[in-house]
């Protein structure tokens, strides 16, 4: 009972977090049209680097990660991961005050950074912190903290930083001299002061609440030791291929995941739709998610296992992608937005297949499971250059970033899981 009660209260941290992660991750939906705006950026590849600097930093960060949470613990890396989040949000301040794109990327690497230590702690620890089973379903709570702040974040940030955004940009265009056009990109660029002080100032307020806190540590080193005998053999963390095939799986979902939720303000653009319906078509996709999120909870691992409920996502992510492409308009966005649903069980279940059996290794293949975070940086980026320099049409880029992704993904449900693996594959799936 007191095992149960330690688990529910470790839930709740970690649900708080996954809502802190949501909040800010998917800011970034918003900032791509407002910086492209502010900065005067000259097409979609420059203002794409706003994924690109968010989500690299998981990239560079992971390991430095998980050596960090071997010395301090998961109670304490998480606090320090917050307050590294904390000092890049307050970069945003010099970065508007001088409205400095580089200053702002640096202020998105450095909440990367803080990102990335929360991840690779938080993860493996909701993972583990119950039966391996039914991890996709705890997963699938952190998932709706996290969307539900995802659809927040966008909703309230577009409304204080691109309020009237289609007459400021009439105005911008038409202004005759540089002072004016100046005077008012400078008072656009200051509207991201305020929340992301506030931001700032919640996360330090977060960070002091765990330091505090009685969060129960997790011994992974005895982790799985009694589920995979071939674990003792192990030399080293390389040698787990249904890890190494997981990172690639994580590294293309989170690709395509971010090309649903922070590209599709981009896609309407192109489509001519106004800035001021497409900054909320990134809620439309979380929407999507979080009722998938809802979806996952009831079904796993009661009625599907996580491996089947990831291959089912699979294929819808295929044949949404394909809708996409055949449709245009509106409708296209719906598909787009569509892909939510389609995405929202990926991580939860890609995470605990690929982690699961690691033992003493599960922290560092944790880490290169959060390193494949840098798909969200390169997949849509991959996207703004094959359309912005014409090499394909719009629709044709999109599908052509889209539909191998979703087919790598259900190869790994069905069999790359499994891969490398000594024990039969009923063995992580519902009794």
């Amino acid at each position: 009972m007191e095992q149960k009660q330690n688990n529910r209260y470790a839930i709740i941290i970690i649900g708080i977090l996954f809502f802190v992660f949501g909040f800010v991750t998917w800011l970034n939906g918003t900032l791509i049209p407002f910086l492209k705006l502010a900065c005067q950026l000259e097409n979609d590849i420059q203002a794409f680097f706003v994924t690109f600097a968010f989500y690299m930093a998981y990239f560079f960060l992971a390991i430095p990660s998980s050596i960090i949470l071997k010395k301090t613990g998961f109670k304490n890396g998480m606090a320090l991961g917050l307050l590294v989040m904390a000092a890049g949000s307050l970069i945003f301040v010099p970065a508007a005050n001088a409205r400095s794109f580089g200053l702002f990327l640096t202020g998105l690497f450095v909440q990367g950074m803080g990102l990335a230590l929360l991840q690779t702690a938080s993860n493996p620890y909701i993972s583990i912190v119950g039966p391996i089973e039914s991890a996709a379903k705890r997963i699938s709570i952190m998932g709706i903290c996290n969307k539900i702040a995802g659809m927040l974040s966008p909703i309230i940030l577009g409304a204080l930083v691109l309020k009237n955004a289609n007459a400021i940009e009439e105005q911008v265009k038409t202004a005759t001299d540089t002072a004016t056009k100046n005077n008012l990109l400078n008072e656009l660029a200051t509207r991201v002061i305020s929340p992301y002080i506030i931001m700032a100032v919640v996360i330090v307020l977060l960070a002091i609440m765990i330091k505090k806190s009685s969060l129960p540590e997790i011994d992974m080193n005895r982790e799985d030791a009694t589920t995979n005998n071939s674990i003792v053999t192990k030399t080293g963390v390389f040698q787990f291929k249904h890890l190494m095939l997981g990172v690639l799986c994580l590294f293309l979902y989170v690709g395509v995941e971010v090309m649903a939720g922070d590209a599709i303000g981009a896609y309407g653009r192109e489509l001519g739709m106004p800035l001021d319906e497409t900054k909320y078509f990134t809620a439309f996709t979380l929407f999507s998610m979080l009722a998938g999120y809802i979806i996952g909870i009831i079904t796993i691992p009661k009625y599907i296992s996580q491996q089947n409920a990831l291959a089912i996502s699979a294929v819808a992510g295929i044949i949404f992608s394909m809708a996409v492409f055949v449709t245009t308009g509106y409708t296209a966005i719906t598909f787009i937005a569509l892909l939510g649903l389609a995405n929202a069980l990926m991580w939860p279940a890609i995470f605990p297949l690929a982690i699961s059996g690691l033992g003493k290794f599960t922290k560092t293949g944790s880490a290169l499971l959060i390193m494949g975070i840098a798909g969200g940086a390169l997949l849509p980026l991959l996207y703004t250059t094959l359309k912005d320099k014409e090499i394909f049409s719009n629709a044709q880029s999109f599908l052509i970033c889209m539909l191998p992704s979703y087919f790598y993904i259900f190869y790994f449900a069905v069999k790359g899981y499994a891969a490398g693996k000594t024990i039969p594959s009923t063995k992580i799936q519902a009794a």
